[in-house]
């Protein structure tokens, strides 16, 4: 083992621990995806979403995904960053050899691993319970779970910038949470929406994800669309991290 891949294994065991051990964080993350893809199948149903080419079901299968990243990534990371620089953690690990990379890669790792095993939970449910098929193309959905896993990994830093206390972190990940479950086509269908609006909705961070996790799992998607999906989430992705490295905060505001 490098020495990079221990010091990476300590951090993210370190961080799993604590999040174990944070029941609200933990019951957050293993139920509410689930829970809010069964809620919203209802509503589903009356704005048709076969009109998009599929069905209540894998509307709602799909976009549970989406959820899984923004509720286990997004919204958790953004609390641990904050918790970990106002209990001065970060400052502690930066005086040592640890670069400041690998403590934010560290410090995502459970959450990274609690989202993949939860998508793979969802995709086995969806096929063996809802009578969806397998992916189409599974290489595309793995990649837009981990598109969209990076990605949000460096938003959560972003984020976690502008949050002052743990408790504000439930106002500063809302705009997120709202943009994407609105116009990235998490439980909405973005061809359903109209033509401008759907524009516009199409270059929101998290719209290139879900476009490869339904071209992954539904199949049915051009080229030309999972290149710009693809290209968006980069350019999101690089975005992000290039805001990080300027504005991310390793000590409490005094």
């Amino acid at each position: 083992m490098t020495a990079t891949a221990g010091r990476l294994s300590a951090l993210g065991r370190a961080e799993l621990t604590l999040l174990l051990r944070n029941r609200t964080a933990l019951s957050v993350a293993l139920l509410i995806p689930g829970a809010m893809a069964a809620a919203v199948k209802s509503s589903l149903d009356q704005i048709d979403p076969v009109k998009a080419g599929m069905s209540a079901a894998e509307a709602a299968m799909t976009g549970a995904i989406g959820m899984v990243l923004i509720l286990v990534v997004h919204l958790n990371l953004v609390s641990a960053y904050v918790t970990r620089r106002e209990e001065l953690v970060l400052k502690r690990l930066r005086t040592g050899e640890v670069p400041d990379r690998e403590i934010l890669v560290g410090t995502a790792l459970p959450a990274a691993g609690l989202a993949l095993a939860q998508c793979v939970l969802l995709v086995v449910a969806g096929v063996a319970f809802l009578n969806l098929g397998v992916p189409e193309r599974p290489e595309l959905l793995v990649l837009g779970v981990a598109l969209g896993t990076v990605l949000l990994t460096a938003l959560a830093a972003v984020t976690s910038a502008v949050t002052q206390t743990v408790e504000s972190a439930q106002i500063t990940t809302m705009p997120m949470f709202v943009i994407s479950m609105v116009g990235s086509g998490l439980f909405v269908p973005l061809e359903v929406l109209p033509e401008k609006v759907a524009s516009v909705c199409q270059l929101l961070p998290l719209t290139g994800v879900m476009t490869l996790v339904r071209a992954g799992w539904l199949g049915g998607a051009e080229p030309g669309d999972l290149l710009g999906a693809a290209l968006t989430t980069l350019a999101w992705t690089a975005i992000s991290v290039f805001a990080v490295q300027r504005w991310f905060r390793w000590e409490p505001r005094r």
